[in-house]
């Protein structure tokens, strides 16, 4: 597959923006919160890669299914265990819609330096993902998915305290700073 630029330039975006979360990070000796500058780009870079050629699927109250439903499925069918972060997310009652649960997901996942291991598992089996997604994604071409894959397992060293129970996720990326309970 020949990637086209706006996805290069989408995974340069993300892969720059974590050079400046973890120079930051390192520099300033605190840990990631709401209110730190890269957070809100990284999260959304992320989320517009996890977005793109997904396959458009509804769910049975016709609501759009997201890369939520595609990593919970994913989890849930490869694990006999249910994954913590999605016994999580579904047990968050405000969160209405899977991109809120999706944002969540992400969050949980940064807290507990999973990010990177939970989207390798999920994006293994290009069989599995062609279902959900088109073939321009960046996760069904291997050298992509191992780019993007291998910039996320940078993150494993930076410690992220974030508000895990938001209400707003199901609207956007939070982008102020509060105190954690």
């Amino acid at each position: 597959m020949a990637a086209d630029r706006e996805i290069l330039h989408a995974i340069k975006d993300l892969k720059n923006t974590l050079v400046d979360l973890n120079q930051n990070y390192w520099e300033r000796g605190l840990p990631v919160t709401d209110g730190s500058q890269e957070l809100h780009p990284f999260c959304a870079q992320l989320e517009f890669l996890l977005q793109y050629d997904l396959k458009e699927k509804k769910n049975l109250f016709g609501q759009k299914k997201d890369y939520w439903d595609f990593l919970s499925r994913n989890l849930t069918r490869l694990n006999s265990n249910p994954h913590a972060g999605v016994q999580h997310v579904t047990s968050l009652d405000k969160l209405k819609t899977a991109l809120g649960k999706g944002r969540a997901f992400i969050r949980y996942c940064l807290v507990h330096q999973q990010l990177a291991e939970t989207l390798q598992l999920c994006f293994m089996e290009p069989e599995v993902t062609s279902e959900w997604y088109y073939a321009r994604s960046p996760f069904l071409d291997e050298k992509l998915r191992t780019d993007i894959l291998s910039s996320l397992y940078e993150l494993d060293g930076i410690a992220f305290h974030l508000a895990l129970r938001r209400e707003d996720l199901d609207a956007t990326w939070p982008t102020v700073s509060e105190v954690l309970p």
